[in-house]
Order: structure tokens, then C-alpha cells, then sequence
């Protein structure tokens, strides 16, 4: 395969997608602002994704909203529903011990997607995260830790989606792979933080603190993170009142994903 070279449609229609997959009920307009492409390109690829049954348009409205055959792209890769499953109670208890919003994320490619959360179950948060949200590996505290804790095979994937791709944010992660200080730290630590996260909602306004989650056999499937505002708490405390809580509702998911019982064939 050719590097560096992606195919510029086909990434303006995975972000028109994405965009109104995010949205639920979007105009137009809103699809191409979130998926920055200009707006006749986003009209040309909701036509296509219309005739193709992935999005349709609501009924005497001009909003557009993804169709349930969206659901059958995901058909290889439904692991993840037990580990939510698994995860849910454990991360609604440490919701409520720490007050601060929980998220559980999984790698997606060169990104960390959110399979669950508790934001709507506080008041101390910006905005509620849903599953399906993604944050650049290395730009996230859940990518970094993710990133520290995973084996070398699957480090090089990740570096080889970086090298593809070849803009700021893949920029930025080879750095961190490559001098690997920082990922040695986290590994010391055996957690990772993120100051200022810039990669969402309300960019610069919230801190988080992330540790790795491990499944069956010590095989790493994700990261949980607390998500804290960034005025808040310094770096010290934040560790001093989250690490202990993190690490204890890993293991706990851990154990329960380990004692699940096995699906009847």
C-alpha cells in the first residue's frame, strides 16, 4: 500500500458519517461545519450515503440522522459489549466515591473511543460523553496510557495508522513513541495524565487521569479515566485522590470480566 496518499473522498464520507452518527439529528449546514468540508461536498456525500440506507432524512425536515444499518459495520467488532456490561456497576460506584465524570475507552485505530460513561450521573462536567466519542491516542490520557501498556505488535499498528495518516496529531504521537520517556514514566507511575484536554467540547477547560484496564489473561483491552476541571485540582492531587479509586475499579473490572459467565453455544 502506498503511504501517505489516502483517498480524499473516502475520508470526507467516513466524516460525514461520523458527524451525523455524533449528532443524532443534524442540518446540513451542521454536517459540514463538524465535518469540515466545504458545503457542496457534504451535500454530493449525503446523497450518496442516502442511496446507500446509511443516514436518512427526517420526515418534512431538513435534519439528517444515521439509519440502524450504521449498527451492522460494528458486526466484527461487538467485544466490547461485555466489557461494558462487565464495567457498568464498577464505574457508577467510583462516579459516586469520587463526584468526578468516568469513562471507559478502547482503541479504534489511531484513536480512543468511549464505550462508556457517567457524566450524566454528575453535575461536574462540561458536556455528556457518549459512546462512540473519540480523542486522538496520544492527545488523550486514556491514548496514553493505552499507548504505554500495550504490547510492541500492536504499538507498531498503531504507528504504521500514524505514518498514513501524517498530520499534527499523528505528528505528535510519533514523537512520544520514539523518545518513549514519557512512556516509560507512565509505565513507572502506572498511570497517565493529561492536562488541558483539547480534543473536545470545551478544549483547555478539563484535566484527566487515566490507567490501563486488563481483561482475560492480562491481555490490555482499554483505559479508564476520571475527568476532572482543570482549575479544580493540581496534577498532585488529582493523583493523590483518583489513582488509588482508578486502579481498584480496573481490577474489580478485571475480576468481573474474568467470573462472567461463559454464553451458552
Amino acid at each position: 500500500m502506498e503511504r501517505g496518499v489516502p483517498i480524499r473522498a473516502v475520508s470526507r464520507a467516513v466524516a460525514v458519517l461520523s458527524a451525523v452518527n455524533r449528532s443524532g439529528s443534524v442540518t446540513m449546514m451542521e454536517i459540514s461545519k463538524s465535518a469540515n468540508i466545504p458545503y457542496p461536498t457534504a451535500c454530493r456525500i449525503v446523497q450518496t450515503l442516502l442511496h446507500e440506507g446509511l443516514i436518512e432524512r427526517e420526515y418534512e425536515r431538513k435534519r439528517y440522522r444515521a439509519t440502524a444499518l450504521v449498527q451492522t459495520l460494528s458486526v466484527g467488532f461487538q467485544a466490547e459489549d461485555k466489557l461494558v456490561f462487565a464495567a457498568r456497576p464498577h464505574l457508577e460506584n467510583l462516579c459516586h466515591q469520587i463526584k468526578w465524570p468516568i469513562s471507559l475507552a478502547t482503541r479504534v485505530g489511531t484513536r480512543m473511543m468511549v464505550r462508556d460513561s457517567t457524566h450524566k450521573m454528575t453535575s461536574l462536567t462540561f458536556t455528556n460523553y457518549y459512546p462512540g466519542f473519540t480523542l486522538p491516542i496520544a492527545e488523550c490520557a486514556t491514548g496514553k496510557a493505552y499507548l504505554a501498556f500495550c504490547d510492541e505488535v500492536e504499538r507498531k499498528t498503531i504507528i504504521d495508522g500514524w505514518h498514513a495518516t501524517d498530520n499534527e496529531t499523528s505528528k505528535h504521537g510519533l514523537l512520544i513513541v520514539y523518545d518513549d520517556e514519557v512512556l516509560k514514566k507512565i509505565r513507572a507511575d502506572r498511570y497517565a495524565l493529561q492536562a488541558r484536554n483539547l480534543y473536545n467540547s470545551e478544549p483547555g477547560k478539563t484535566s484527566s487521569i487515566a490507567v490501563p484496564v486488563f481483561g482475560e489473561g492480562g491481555r490490555l483491552i482499554g483505559s479508564l479515566a476520571a475527568i476532572y476541571f482543570a482549575t479544580a485540582l493540581k496534577k498532585d492531587r488529582a493523583v493523590e485522590e483518583f489513582l488509588g479509586p482508578l486502579q481498584a475499579t480496573a481490577a474489580a473490572i478485571c475480576d468481573a470480566l474474568e467470573n462472567a459467565p461463559q454464553p451458552v453455544s
